[in-house]
């Protein structure tokens, strides 16, 4: 008895000895990484983005704006019912029911259920009161005023990172500085923040104050969008500039897209065409080519052409004109946008001559605009234009720009000959003060001297009062632009029957408010310029004009100035958020 007595109590004391030392291992020798491993099966550490900052109008209107709502996740590991969870979330209907089966069936501690989640959804998971679920405030991008503007703003992603236009470009001002935020499980399997750690909330992004006008920016796109529809066009767009300063007052493209449901369209409608696209842009560019010889003294508004009825042959190739025309002056000849005059004013300037004024004007190169993707055009070197490169290019073929450089060229006819850098953002701040983030307007150049500008708006004029943009005319207002009419290039020479409509002006002619550029790419049916797209200026520019309460300049039948001021329209309601041819026409 004494024996079994003794190994007893040397079997107890022995095990007493092995709890003892396993004890002092876990509450002591390794206390700090059993605590690690407590602390990180019952918390995790999120990363959450701040709201980023706002982008105004203009005259602050809120173009895009964060709004706070709900992100849904769970614990896999937590979860004892997955088939029963799975089954509460199928009855409703916006969870992805393959995306939250993944979800709940994964390895690890964390799972998103659904992001940025409408109030609505939010609302009927919220219902379903089951422990397993866990929700997280987070900001969500929300467009207040919807297609308005969409392929300039551009549009955010779940991350929440810029994926297009502004909110690409000025992501690192927009986006604020995110923080680390850590979850825990309390009792109930609740979602709780723990004392002591971090709970810093985020910075939110700076804002963004634009140069564009909703009103102006709606008035543009129901036109285009009308226009587009009305020729059955491929697409089309729009850019309205301050011709004093440069800023853009409004950018159209179509089709567009609304931002807040951008992922239901398909690419193309994202492109911002006014910067992205360029095109040939036929008769538009005679001005380029006037304003060569007027710089150079070789020509006069009343000097004569013989137009050789309509037909040129330079260096052993034939080119036709649209019209049978004889002798016509300088001034005849912009306002029926004859090629064969356009050719022999280019002669006379010489391809040097007519390259250098090209490059004054700043084409073949991006203009710096604030926004991304821009295009620069094409301007081939002088060396590679050939023995007919020049005659080609005097009347807008061989050459391509975008419709916000074709803008910034009319701009500076209508200023006085000052080329200005195009800028959309007008400043950054917060609280509703900001700052311009360079010193506005930038001057890049003059082309032109006042006198050639001078000369150049009244050839204008003439185009909109007996030439081929009479449809561009505005009640009450003198109008100076110009039609444009070109086929598309093509591999090896250009399409026979697709067209690039445009028309440039400015109004009112003589103290310009506001350029503008429309072009309408392969109309069906009509396709000149002066039909197409001319008409869609006057249209914008008599709306434009009222709501900028700029003062009729010239005396319409019947009716007061006053009267014509009270039609100013009203800005838009913000929507629910959520060649081998040689001939080309010339008009």
């Amino acid at each position: 008895m004494k024996t079994r007595l003794i190994l007893v109590v040397v079997v107890l004391a022995a095990w007493a000895c092995l709890v003892t030392a396993r004890l002092y291992q876990l509450q002591v020798a390794e206390h700090d990484r059993y605590r690690q491993i407590a602390e990180g099966q019952q918390r995790d550490e999120l990363k959450i983005d701040p709201p980023r900052g706002t982008i105004f109008d203009v005259r602050g209107r809120e173009l895009a704006v964060s709004v706070t709502v709900d992100s849904a996740f769970v614990d896999p590991s937590q979860v004892d019912d997955p088939g029963g969870l799975l089954t509460q979330l199928a009855s409703v209907p916006e969870i992805d029911r393959k995306a939250a089966a993944l979800a709940v069936n994964r390895s690890g501690r964390f799972a998103w259920i659904g992001r940025k989640l409408d109030p609505e959804v939010s609302r009927a998971l919220r219902r379903l009161e089951t422990p397993d679920l866990n929700f997280l405030r987070e900001s969500r991008r929300c467009y207040p005023m919807g297609q308005l503007a969409g392929p300039v703003l551009g549009f955010v992603g779940l991350d929440p990172h810029g994926l297009e236009g502004l909110e690409a470009r000025f992501e690192r001002q927009l986006a604020g500085d995110a923080v680390e935020r850590t979850v825990l499980r309390d009792a109930q399997r609740g979602t709780v923040r723990f004392p002591g750690m971090s709970l810093s909330e985020a910075e939110p992004g700076l804002d963004l104050h634009l140069t564009i006008d909703a009103t102006i920016q709606h008035i543009a796109e129901r036109e285009l969008r009308a226009a587009v529809a009305r020729h059955r066009a491929a697409s089309g767009s729009v850019v309205i500039l301050d011709p004093w300063s440069g800023a853009v007052l409004a950018m159209a493209s179509a089709p567009d897209f609304d931002p807040n449901a951008f992922n239901e369209v398909t690419k193309a409608c994202w492109r911002n065409r006014g910067v992205a696209d360029a095109f040939e842009p036929g008769s538009t560019f005679k001005v380029i080519t006037v304003a060569a010889a007027l710089e150079a003294n070789l020509v006069d508004p009343s000097d004569i052409f013989d137009c050789e009825n309509g037909s040129i042959v330079v260096q052993g190739k034939r080119i036709n004109d649209h019209k049978k025309f004889g002798d016509l002056t300088l001034r005849e000849v912009m306002a029926n946008s004859s090629n064969v005059g356009a050719i022999k004013v280019g002669l006379m300037v010489g391809d040097r001559a007519l390259y250098d004024q090209i490059r004054a004007f700043g084409l073949g190169e991006p203009t710096g605009i604030d926004l991304p993707g821009e295009n620069s055009g094409i301007v081939q070197p002088l060396e590679s234009w050939g023995k007919r490169g020049g005659a080609y290019i005097s009347f807008g073929q061989g050459i391509s720009m975008t419709a916000l450089q074709l803008a910034g060229v009319f701009g500076a006819i209508g200023n006085g000959g000052h080329l200005y850098q195009p800028y959309v953002v007008e400043g950054l701040g917060r609280d509703g003060g900001f700052e311009a983030p360079v010193e506005r307007p930038v001057l890049l150049g003059k082309p032109i001297d006042p006198a050639t500008a001078l000369t150049l708006e009244r050839m204008l004029e003439a185009v909109i009062e007996e030439g081929t943009g009479k449809a561009a005319a505005v009640p009450g207002y003198r109008v100076a632009g110009k039609t444009g009419t070109a086929q598309i290039a093509v591999e090896g020479g250009y399409s026979p029957n697709k067209f690039v409509a445009s028309f440039a002006g400015f109004a009112p002619a003589r103290d310009p408010a506001l350029v503008a550029v429309v072009r309408i790419d392969e109309p069906r049916g009509a396709y000149h310029g002066g039909d197409v797209a001319a008409p869609v200026f006057g249209a914008i520019a008599e709306q434009v004009l009222l709501y900028l309460g700029v003062p009729p300049d010239r005396e319409v039948p019947g009716r007061w100035p006053g009267e014509l001021l009270a039609e100013s329209p009203d800005p838009p309601e913000p929507a629910a958020a959520t060649t081998p041819t040689e001939v080309v026409a010339g008009l």
